[in-house]
């Protein structure tokens, strides 16, 4: 058990007056216990409380012998859980869940009377998650590094007649061979017009010269994911319009890492690439957020939006990722991960950004 963490998590949860919480997110079991668990359709829950040794409820299907300071609660798939659950909880305190926690096991477990108040405290443990300590600093960095060696590897797989899909097939082993364990998420090769749909799932579009080729990229490096995209161009140089779309978010995405450092407004890192684009003449094409948090997930609590005016703090990590979409013609998108640093950011992304002819 990581005392710090689960320290930071219990004074978040006595601020919003929950006095124990049931954590059944797997990834934030282990970012607090340091064990992996996935049960699939099983009950796992962590019980955490104010000087009180946390309590795990786990299925005798992923029984582990070493002690990771918690008391282990067992059962089986006959057993009824939640009686046991009821058994550890105080009835008179104010529960917390997360926003995982299924309702087939919370709604059981409130008509039993368990708690006097139960309460969505999931932004107890998501806001501790978001400042990352220096182990988990350095294992996103490892992990953004691999990522940077996979997209040179990723550019070379480009050639005359391929497909989206023969190059994506080929990724998961070059992140092998450089030593992350899978992806972070699906990779997303696009194609031409393709890259105008930014979420597009590689298929069998091949390539042409004068394509752009977009490649958003992310790995899983000691259990951290990384997430990059960048924009090449096949054969030949596109044309004056197009240059100046690319020009456009690559100023927009720097000049937004160029304002980062702790106690900035998120909504205020969105404004200066989006009023950017906004000003070249393209706002409406900049159709989503300018960047997401990351860590265990890739997509995790806490985003870069004109809808959040909360303060950036050391530790946080996210993606900075303003992009231009073209329906039916082209689209751009330039990614990078930062950290806020003490005093001001770390870009962990050191792939080149400058408008590039693969050939």
């Amino acid at each position: 058990m990581n005392q710090e963490r689960l320290n930071c998590v219990l004074n978040r949860l006595n601020e919003i007056g929950a006095e124990e919480m049931l954590v059944t997110e797997p990834r934030a079991i282990f970012w607090l216990t340091g064990k992996w668990v996935f049960p699939g359709e099983r009950f796992l829950a962590l019980l955490i409380r104010k000087n009180e040794q946390p309590v795990l409820f786990i299925n005798r299907l992923f029984w582990f012998d070493e002690e990771i300071g918690v008391r282990k609660v067992w059962f089986s798939d006959t057993d009824d859980v939640l009686p046991l659950v009821r058994k550890e909880l105080d009835p008179e305190k104010v529960l917390g869940v997360d926003k995982t926690m299924e309702s087939r096991f919370l709604l059981p477990l409130l008509e039993t009377g368990a708690a006097k108040k139960v309460v969505n405290s999931s932004i107890a443990v998501d806001e501790a998650r978001a400042v990352k300590d220096l182990e988990e600093q350095a294992k996103m960095r490892e992990s953004s590094r691999i990522n940077d060696l996979a997209m040179e590897a990723f550019r070379k797989l480009v050639h005359e007649g391929v497909t989206e899909l023969e190059i994506s097939d080929q990724t998961l082993k070059i992140y092998k061979s450089l030593g992350a364990s899978g992806y972070s998420f699906d990779p997303i090769v696009s194609f031409g017009a393709n890259a105008a749909d930014p979420h597009h799932m590689p298929d069998e579009t091949v390539l042409k010269e004068g394509d752009c080729v977009l490649f958003d990229i992310g790995c899983v490096v000691n259990d951290y994911c990384s997430d990059m995209t960048r924009t090449f161009y096949w054969k030949k140089e596109p044309d004056e319009r197009v240059k100046r779309i690319y020009e456009l978010v690559r100023q927009a995405n720097e000049q937004a890492e160029e304002m980062l450092k702790p106690g900035i407004p998120l909504c205020d890192v969105d404004a200066k690439a989006r009023d950017l684009i906004t000003a070249g003449g393209y706002g409406p094409q900049f159709n989503h957020r300018l960047g997401h948090f990351i860590g265990l997930a890739d997509h995790e609590y806490g985003d870069v939006s004109s809808a959040n005016h909360n303060l950036t703090k050391t530790g946080n990590f996210f993606s900075i990722e303003p992009g231009i979409y073209l329906a039916g013609d082209t689209g751009v998108r330039i990614e990078d991960l930062v950290l806020i640093t003490e005093n001001g950011h770390e870009v962990l992304n050191h792939y080149p950004k400058e408008l590039t002819i693969l050939d």
